[in-house]
């Protein structure tokens, strides 16, 4: 009886932030080393990832690679059928659109399923827009929390953005979230229509790419200032508000 063939790997393989960033510019050369050899991948759209490849000294010619796609439409009962290629004794490859894979990215639940199956899952470093745009907004990266997308509808990204004040103001921690490049014109209007003037507020655009910018300001002076150029940009937000104590411990500090 031929004993299976010991299970692969899951490489969790970052991409660039844009499809005209050099791999070779944003990827150490390990990880572009160990997504070279891989011949399986399963990627949130396969077409980005194959032209990802093609830019890499593959193993094999990027024809030869196999795609499968995990994203929105993807039925929770074919998460087990992705993973074939690690029983059959081969390594596979997780990537997502950009960055790094299963942050914000359906691609989490591929990994959640690998752990339960005793797979061995190997992160590779790359390029995360949110760790790179925490690092350069110089507000707490010592307590923060990331939230993915806020709602689309009006009334109820007002009411997310006043949460997620309140939750800072009163724990100190930097609020984190990403908008697609479609609304993040509109993401930055309702952030200074709704937060308080003295809350500080990181834009973070563009990152790794040619173009990038960071700036982070007081709303209040984001109001007196022209707007970042948003538009069809990927952002990512940041916001840190201030310490605010009840009129009641505000009147018991004076006393004392």
């Amino acid at each position: 009886m031929t004993e299976a063939p010991p299970p692969g790997r899951l490489f969790l393989v970052p991409m660039p932030l844009g499809p005209e960033a050099d791999p070779k510019a944003v990827l150490p050369a390990a990880t572009i080393e160990a997504a070279a050899a891989l011949k399986h991948f399963v990627a949130e759209n396969a077409r980005t990832a194959r032209r990802f490849l093609a830019r890499l000294p593959l193993a094999v010619p990027v024809q030869q690679v196999r795609f499968e796609e995990l994203n929105e439409h993807t039925r929770p009962d074919a998460l087990p059928g992705l993973l074939a290629p690690l029983f059959a004794g081969s390594d596979l490859g997780l990537v997502s659109e950009a960055g790094c894979p299963a942050i914000a990215d359906p691609g989490a639940a591929l990994v959640a399923l690998a752990h339960e199956r005793g797979i061995v899952v190997v992160p590779l470093v790359g390029p995360s827009a949110i760790l790179l745009a925490l690092m350069a907004s110089g507000l707490n990266g010592q307590a923060f929390a990331f939230h993915g997308y806020l709602p689309v509808e009006s009334a109820a990204r007002t009411i997310r953005i006043r949460e997620l004040e309140t939750a800072s103001a009163a724990s100190g921690a930097t609020q984190a979230f990403i908008e697609t490049p479609y609304r993040a014109e509109a993401m930055f209007a309702a952030l200074l229509a709704t937060a308080d003037p003295t809350t500080r507020l990181s834009v973070a655009i563009d990152l790794t790419l040619p173009a990038a910018s960071v700036a982070t300001h007081t709303v209040g002076e984001w109001r007196r200032r022209p707007s970042p150029a948003l538009a069809s940009r990927p952002a990512v937000f940041a916001l840190l508000a201030q310490a605010r104590v009840s009129a009641r411990a505000a009147r018991q500090s004076r006393r004392a």
